[in-house]
């Protein structure tokens, strides 16, 4: 049996940190005053600039509701803000045909070649984002790579338009937002147990069943994590749609900076990015109530 030393004075438990007591209803232990810095950081660098972005659409040039009302008054702004959703599902939907496929092989071959598939996952993340579209400019303009190669071996006669074009803009968009994709489906596919698929199977179940019937509901929290990853990421591309988008490819992000850099509607450009954040929030909280995106976020931790 141990005993634990106490101060005569207070009578507490010594080695033990002091709760810290900010208030009445803020009440934690010393370690969690661990997370301060944190929240600090995340009120200066995200809730701080969001105030002022809210503000500053709401005062710039003049106290009102004005910027929203231009921003309505003409119908080019909603249809980028439309385009902008369009293209970012588009994305998602492409980068989740490519990403399941490629994590579910990943859970299939030895080691040596898992960890092949891994690092041309993870390349991405060491190359600059500027001059990975700059490649794709040079591959798949008119008389890039991609085109060369097609009729050098005579299966097209002229180059196909993949510069300014919707194509050329998704091409871009999935291979930037691919790994975020398959790096959370690979982490929920490894942890499912595949007996569960032989003992599906021992009762009768057809591969391709056991598969769709059990191993794709259980890689689902995996699914929706990318999903949400993917298509929030889209939603703000700017350097690639830009490279290699056009005019009718024009999305939001693009808008904002031509605000800003060349129109100098500083309001205006805070009230297009207040409409994008307030409208991916009512997207998720629709999305929320047939998804229970909390639970499947939360078993990616």
């Amino acid at each position: 049996m141990t005993s634990a030393a106490t101060d005569s004075s207070t009578g507490r438990l010594r080695g033990r940190p002091r709760p810290l007591r900010l208030s009445r209803w803020l009440r934690f232990d010393g370690w969690g005053a661990l997370v301060l810095p944190l929240l600090v950081f995340l009120v200066l660098v995200f809730g701080l600039p969001l105030v002022v972005m809210l503000s500053r659409s709401l005062t710039d040039p003049s106290f009102g509701l004005q910027n929203y009302r231009d921003i309505f008054a003409n119908a080019v702004y909603p249809r980028v803000l439309g385009n902008t959703f369009l293209i970012a599902a588009i994305v998602t939907v492409v980068t989740l045909a490519l990403a399941y496929p490629y994590a579910y092989l990943m859970t299939l071959v030895g080691p040596v070649w898992r960890m092949i598939m891994l690092g041309l996952v993870l390349v991405p993340f060491w190359t600059s984002i500027l001059v990975r579209s700059f490649a794709l400019v040079l591959f798949l303009r008119d008389t890039g790579a991609f085109n060369s190669t097609l009729q050098t071996l005579d299966v097209i006669d002229q180059p196909i338009p993949l510069i300014r074009t919707l194509t050329g803009v998704v091409f871009g968009m999935v291979q930037v937002a691919l790994p975020f994709a398959v790096l959370p489906i690979f982490a929920t596919m490894q942890g499912i147990d595949r007996r569960l698929l032989q003992a599906a199977e021992s009762l009768g179940a057809r591969p391709a069943g056991a598969f769709w019937r059990i191993f794709v509901p259980l890689s689902a929290p995996g699914v929706a994590a990318a999903v949400l990853l993917t298509f929030v990421q889209a939603l703000g591309y700017y350097i690639t749609p830009a490279l290699l988008g056009g005019p009718k490819n024009t999305m939001i992000g693009e808008l904002i900076v031509q605000q800003v850099s060349t129109v100098l509607r500083f309001g205006f450009a805070a009230a297009l990015a207040t409409l994008l954040l307030l409208t991916t929030f009512l997207l998720l909280v629709v999305a929320g109530r047939f998804v229970d995106l909390q639970k499947h976020l939360m078993r990616q931790t």
